[in-house]
């Protein structure tokens, strides 16, 4: 299988794993604990560009993104250069995304005054991104193909 391939394969399974994080996120009430958490840290930090959100506005915003994403893939399996970037960052944002949602799980808290259930939501599907993202980080590490070369035909075979 092609390095590109198998980059372009990893890329979906984190789009796929994120689709899946935002549906784990919105059956399990997420937004009852991110609002109020963006609340309390904009008392704290009033210049803090964190946003609170609508619930339909929140999925559509997402859910354009997952689908941005899914898009570039078409650019990933054909080796866009351009793309390792914002495949290291995607990969690198979903780790700390999922990482969060496991430590709000342990601490019962994303800030001092907001307490959340537990399992935090998102909770769920946070080993699935971390697998995911880890997985696309060892496929944009692996070597590149090396191109192939001419074979002689004058090697000693009888003709």
């Amino acid at each position: 299988m092609s390095a590109n391939v198998s980059l372009g394969r990893a890329w979906i399974l984190l789009c796929l794993s994120l689709v899946a994080h935002v549906t784990d996120e919105a059956l399990t009430g997420f937004l009852q604990v991110y609002n109020p958490t963006v609340i309390a840290l904009r008392e704290r930090i009033p210049w803090l560009p964190l946003p609170v959100f609508r619930f339909d506005v929140w999925l559509a915003g997402l859910l354009a993104v997952s689908g941005i994403l899914l898009g570039l893939s078409w650019f990933v399996y054909r080796g866009a250069k351009w793309m390792r970037p914002p495949a290291y960052l995607f990969a690198a944002l979903m780790i700390v995304n999922g990482l969060g949602h496991i430590a709000g799980t342990i601490a019962g808290r994303t800030v001092a005054s907001v307490p959340v259930p537990r399992p935090m939501p998102g909770f769920y599907s946070s080993p699935l991104l971390l697998a995911a993202s880890l997985y696309l980080l060892v496929r944009l590490r692996a070597p590149a193909p090396r191109p192939a070369t001419a074979v002689s035909s004058g090697s000693g075979e009888a003709g």
